[in-house]
């Protein structure tokens, strides 16, 4: 442990003992420092997973199937570039991506027919697991406003076979007053620190790591989520992720939606089999709404990424409200 923990930022292994239980802290350095095992999900709307497996193992890959996410499957780290080499992988027939992030998409139960935002939607993963989810029926705005990553999320969409996705090319900040109450669900995988992503081999990892890019982050993640919700349908549901542990990036993000909107309400999660720890409702001296322990964060291991998860509903009643479209904005189409 004190290898890994001079290996991180100081200042970083501070906060985790912060954060995390003493009885875990321990178990999430080491992740940092084991090399992540791959994950494939299986996209259905290219092929069955029965299919696909079976043709994987015929093919000599090692799979080990995923408990909790039954289209999906790992592998030793020496089978991945293997793998991008199949024409399962070049056909869009599978994915490789992060089973945390799976979890964000089945957290959010999106429903054929739905309308759904997907906020922060590059490069594609769980856009097009939404799409999958919902069997390619009904509507998905997907909005990134960096031109690269735009492209890259189209031709992820259309490799993937995705047919119910429309790119947006914008801020996301800006959505929730173009489109008010518009969508049955809403996933916000916010821009962050991507403290869960940091390996004690890789300086470079965590070199530009600072606090005040924490502040940074946690300022533009608070306009999201306001624009998130106010994008939201009373009675519809939105998913708020990061892959940060910084909970300036993810309690204190969603606390500043509640005080603002009395509507919104936490709908608790759990994830059965799953290395976790509920929200924190206390963080250096500050107090916290209490509905937080129902968000959770992910721990990480060789396999699951470090992820907070928060789910949030808007009540019916009378809150504070969107404001008012403007003219000449972009809107989605209904028909």
């Amino acid at each position: 442990m004190e290898t890994l923990s001079t290996a991180l930022p100081a200042r970083f292994v501070e906060r985790l003992q912060a954060i995390i239980p003493p009885a875990r802290l321990a178990e999430v350095l080491a992740s940092f420092g084991r090399p992540k095992i791959p994950v494939l999900r299986v996209n259905t709307l290219r092929s069955s997973v029965l299919e696909t497996f079976t043709e994987l193992q015929t093919q000599g890959f090692p799979l080990d199937p995923l408990p909790q996410l039954e289209y999906a499957a790992s592998l030793p780290p020496e089978w991945k570039r293997p793998l991008t080499e199949t024409s399962a992988f070049a056909e869009g027939r599978i994915y490789l991506q992060n089973p945390s992030s799976m979890l964000a998409v089945e957290m959010l139960v999106p429903q054929p027919g739905e309308e759904v935002l997907d906020l922060c939607a590059a490069p594609g993963g769980k856009t097009s697991l939404l799409a999958m989810k919902m069997g390619n029926r009904g509507r998905i705005a997907a909005v990134e406003p960096v031109k690269d990553r735009f492209y890259r999320l189209k031709a992820n969409l259309a490799r993937l076979g995705v047919t119910v996705a429309r790119g947006y090319r914008m801020d996301g900040r800006a959505v929730g007053r173009k489109v008010p109450e518009r969508f049955d669900r809403v996933l916000v995988d916010a821009p962050c620190s991507s403290e869960s992503r940091f390996r004690s081999e890789d300086p470079q990892s965590h070199a530009h790591w600072h606090e005040r890019k924490i502040a940074e982050c946690s300022r533009k993640q608070k306009r999201l989520l306001l624009s998130a919700f106010q994008a939201l349908k009373p009675g519809g549901r939105l998913l708020y992720c990061t892959c940060a542990f910084a909970p300036e990036e993810n309690e204190m993000v969603v606390d500043a939606l509640l005080r603002r909107h009395p509507e919104a309400e936490i709908v608790p999660l759990q994830l059965p089999g799953v290395a976790q720890q509920p929200g924190l409702t206390r963080w250096q001296g500050k107090t916290l709404a209490a509905s937080l322990e129902g968000a959770l964060r992910i721990l990480p291991d060789q396999v699951y990424d470090g992820f907070f998860l928060c789910l949030v509903t808007k009540g019916r009643g009378v809150g504070a409200k969107a404001g008012p479209v403007r003219k000449g904005a972009a809107v989605w189409p209904r028909s």
